[in-house]
């Protein structure tokens, strides 16, 4: 099993990038996580707490699960992967049915930040993007998927993502093995991934 780890700042291409490599790998044989499905279950807090949570910072992910989840899939075993709500800041209760493959993709903007998560990935990648270019996504993001609004999203902006991106995100370029500059398509940053990933699967 080849586990490949992506990781970049919000907004940043990083399900570009996903879908990119694994647009010419065979269906059975990839499968992606999400760090988002890890964030921790926050059942026991009425709403409006769990709005208030830092969700950039990397204890808000439940590293712990996502380990043993992919512990169990190296081992051969199929995982429940949780499902996450953006609108309710919660886990619904439901789950994904996830069977183990040759290639798993973990993606995710805090991946990298946690030393026992990077040592298990084969291929560690960063996507780049300018800061600017990554609010703009965010934002569009944000309020056409998530229903927020304009000013919440500039909030949270300001408060939370870009000091965490700073303090937890963006230094974790020196720990990846390719840095994809992501600002517009970098098809030979993904060639070169994508060619990697064939022959470490030959």
């Amino acid at each position: 099993m080849l586990i490949i780890g992506i990781a970049g700042g919000t907004g940043c291409g990083k399900t570009t990038v996903v879908n990119q490599i694994i647009s010419e790998l065979p269906v059975d044989e990839v499968c992606v996580i999400s760090q988002d499905s890890y964030y921790r279950d926050t059942s026991h807090l009425p709403y409006e707490d769990r709005v208030k949570i830092n969700f950039d910072h990397p204890k808000s992910i439940d590293f712990d699960l996502l380990i043993d989840h992919l512990k169990a899939l190296k081992n051969g075993e199929t995982i429940e992967q949780p499902v996450y709500s953006f609108v309710e800041h919660n886990r619904t209760g439901d789950t994904i049915t996830t069977k183990p493959r040759k290639v798993v993709i973990v993606e995710g903007i805090l991946i990298l930040t946690n030393p026992a998560i990077r040592e298990m990935f084969d291929i560690k990648i960063y996507v780049h993007a300018d800061s600017d270019e990554r609010l703009i996504r965010r934002l569009k993001r944000d309020i056409a998927e998530r229903g927020r609004d304009i000013d919440e999203v500039l909030y949270r902006y300001q408060n939370t993502l870009k000091p965490m991106h700073q303090q937890f995100i963006d230094p974790t370029k020196e720990f990846a093995d390719i840095i994809i500059p992501n600002n517009n398509y970098n098809n030979v940053a993904v060639d070169i991934v994508r060619t990697i990933v064939k022959d470490r699967l030959n």
